[in-house]
């Protein structure tokens, strides 16, 4: 052990006596990256103060003394693969309270390693319905392809909401998705929250409400419950989290590096730039650049495009084309990725996202990603470095709570023991992210006061009962009853939700609702300008503009997005605002179309209307629902046309199920489909092999 390596050591083991074992790890993880730079093997000291640490994991075994190999078999578990996985002390000791049955609200760095004690949960207790809350659907996706893989011979993995159930299951959701599913559910073993913090208006304060009806319509169920997220200081008492006991674990397992250009930056962006293109420059490692908002993905992509040399990788190269044929070729991110460049945002095709994330991690693919704070809540990639070139996030100023979520992104257990950080711009003040999660005005109507009574406020209490007997007055006593035992609506709004209803009962144009039944588009436009009427501000949408999209979109299935590009091209709407509007489509018009079709069938009873098909239709962007859903597991439209084309499977047929289009998928094989369609170019087969690989199961 050279003098070096011997005095990090012994500032390592001076924290420890002093009782500092936070700043004693992050020095044991600064000289394991040392160690791991210049290929020097671990002397048995090292290995002592791994074990010290509670960093298991890292032991290296070829220098270890018994006792090291005794702990490291010691804290291996079964965690669904072919072999087990040494935990951390502190993930060793999470687990054992799950397995002893505690419910746990959990704040813990984002490199703990909290998927592996989910897992673990799963291969050893076994339970048969497990609940797992995820704030994106691309998270859906990375969560299912992984449990899939572990899990999927012994359980039903349900990702969408018209799925049976089986005898065991893990349902993976979205809380909008969740919330339809409760009701169908009579035992939950264990509810899973992901990124919990995003239950309070503070955190996210457009889908709080939703989040909180999922958490409490699921808990009753629940046997158990686990929430997760990070950088939580403190947890209030609430009925969303009543008998769970809070544990925050600051124990991280990598190093993040930071390093504060801003200082010397200021406020000049040319000054910023610069700095931005030598750090690029200077790294051949992953890099992570947080834009703020999809304004300034648009100025980093620019100024990346016109400084950066292409890439020589025939991988990005065949990417580059597929986008241009399919997508656009004048597209920001079709010039991008020839230069090792890609975009992340909450707007994009879930295939689109999810490439992105599988190209970053390959080593001939991205070395960089764009990104708004999507790719936090999204996926759970890392990389080794991560700039901070906005303090924003969309329209505000970025909190405190959001930078170090970022910022967390840094570094990879096993792969970068140190993260480095550029912050390019001012970082907000430091502070204490205490979650306070109370009732919202917006849940209000679904409250039961008698039940909840000492968790609300008299003024609380008396708007329950005067919304309960507005709406029984509105839609009938019993029908208002069962739409709400049902979890009928889709919306998590009270206000709203009473609102159509006035409008319904007492506007007599709704009794043209039946017109959206209309194959003729051009039937559509009284009816669509009525419903986005009945939200405020109309979701910052064009409203004639978003109904002439919605008109167009219905050739999704038929027409390529080229050709819908050309259609729409004469009212001025490009890629971006494609992606936005279809999103809006899928999850804003659908479901406040949803709660009309439901409110006015019971209120206009004789004179009533089914829209429910034209509902399915909005809800799947217009495309064949399989299609739709197999986009979500990584299988873009356009592929899936080329199969329909091929005559394997008839996407349009009504009777197909996503489990039996998997199952039909499966038995038809990679090889065959390559093979039979014809059309394929080297990109489809790429993007072919990554979805086959999220549907296999590990035998």
């Amino acid at each position: 052990m050279n003098d070096e390596l011997f005095h990090a050591c012994s500032v390592i083991n001076t924290f420890l006596v002093t009782g500092h074992e936070a700043e004693a790890r992050n020095e044991l993880i600064r000289t394991l990256d040392q160690c791991k730079r210049n290929g020097i093997e671990f002397p048995p000291l090292l290995n002592h103060l791994i074990r010290q640490t509670g960093l298991y994991p890292y032991l290296q075994l070829s220098s270890a003394n018994w006792e090291e190999r005794y702990v490291y078999e010691a804290f291996k578990v079964d965690v669904g693969e072919s072999n087990p996985v040494t935990l951390h002390r502190e993930q060793s000791a999470l687990l054992s309270s799950l397995i002893n049955g505690e419910s746990l609200a959990v704040s813990a760095p984002t490199s703990f390693g909290k998927s592996f004690v989910i897992d673990s949960f799963i291969a050893i207790t076994k339970p048969k319905n497990v609940v797992i809350i995820v704030p994106t659907i691309a998270l859906t996706d990375e969560t299912r392809r992984r449990l899939q893989r572990k899990f999927g011979r012994d359980y039903k993995i349900i990702t969408t909401a018209d799925v049976e159930l089986s005898e065991r299951n893990i349902l993976i959701f979205p809380q909008e998705r969740a919330i339809g599913y409760a009701a169908r559910l009579p035992k939950v073993d264990i509810l899973i929250i992901d990124e919990f913090y995003k239950a309070s208006k503070k955190f996210d304060k457009d889908r709080s409400p939703s989040l909180l009806r999922a958490i409490l319509s699921l808990s009753e169920r629940a046997k158990q419950r686990y929430f997760l997220a990070p950088n939580i200081s403190a947890l209030n008492e609430s009925p969303f989290t009543r008998g769970m006991r809070f544990e925050k674990f600051d124990f991280n397992t990598v190093f993040l590096e930071k390093k504060e250009y801003f200082h010397q930056i200021g406020s000049d962006e040319v000054k910023k730039s610069k700095y931005l293109l030598r750090i690029i420059g200077a790294n051949d490692h992953k890099t992570l650049i947080y834009a703020g908002n999809y304004s300034n993905i648009k100025k980093v992509g620019t100024l990346l495009a016109d400084s950066l040399e292409p890439a020589r990788s025939k991988l990005l190269s065949s990417f580059e084309s597929w986008l241009a044929k399919n997508y656009d070729k004048n597209w920001q991110l079709t010039t991008l990725v020839k230069r090792a460049v890609g975009i992340h945002n909450g707007q994009l095709h879930r295939s689109l996202s999810q490439i992105q994330v599988r190209l970053f991690e390959e080593s001939d693919g991205l070395m960089s990603m764009i990104s708004t704070s999507s790719i936090v809540e999204g996926v759970n990639t890392c990389a080794e470095n991560v700039v901070i070139w906005k303090n924003k996030n969309g329209r505000s100023n970025l909190n405190d709570f959001t930078y170090k979520n970022i910022i967390g992104r840094g570094g990879r257990m096993f792969k970068h023991f140190i993260g480095k950080i550029y912050i390019l711009e001012n970082p907000p003040m430091d502070e204490q992210a205490e979650l306070d999660l109370q009732v919202p005005d917006e849940l209000l109507g679904g409250f039961d006061e008698e039940k909840y009574r000492d968790d609300l406020t008299a003024e609380q209490i008396g708007k329950i009962i005067e919304y309960r007997r507005e709406m029984e007055a509105l839609l009938g006593n019993a029908e208002y009853a069962a739409l709400q035992d049902d979890g009928a609506f889709q919306s998590s709004d009270g206000s709203l939700l009473k609102k159509i209803a006035i409008d319904v009962k007492n506007d007599y144009r709704w009794n043209g609702l039946g017109y959206l039944n209309s194959p003729n588009p051009d039937d559509w436009d009284r009816l669509l300008y009525k419903v986005i009427a009945l939200v405020p501000g109309g979701w910052d949408i064009e409203h004639k503009k978003f109904v002439a999209f919605v008109k167009i979109l219905s050739n999704n299935w038929k027409s390529s997005i080229p050709q819908l590009l050309a259609m729409l091209d004469g009212i001025d709407i490009g890629i971006e605002d494609f992606f936005k509007l279809e999103r809006a489509v899928v999850f804003k018009l659908s479901a406040l179309l949803s709660d009309i079709n439901l409110i006015q069938k019971t209120v206009l009873k004789e004179r009533r209307y089914d829209i429910s098909s034209f509902v399915a239709k909005t809800s799947f962007a217009f495309l064949p629902p399989v299609v739709y859903q197999l986009e979500e597991y990584g299988l873009p439209r356009m592929i899936s046309r080329q199969i329909q084309c091929a005559g394997l499977i008839d996407f349009e047929d009504q009777e197909l199920s996503l489990h039996i289009a998997i199952e039909r998928l499966n038995n038809i094989g990679l090889e065959i489909i390559m093979e039979e369609v014809s059309a394929l170019d080297s990109f489809d087969r790429y993007l072919l092999t990554y979805f086959f690989d999220g549907i296999k199961v590990d035998r």
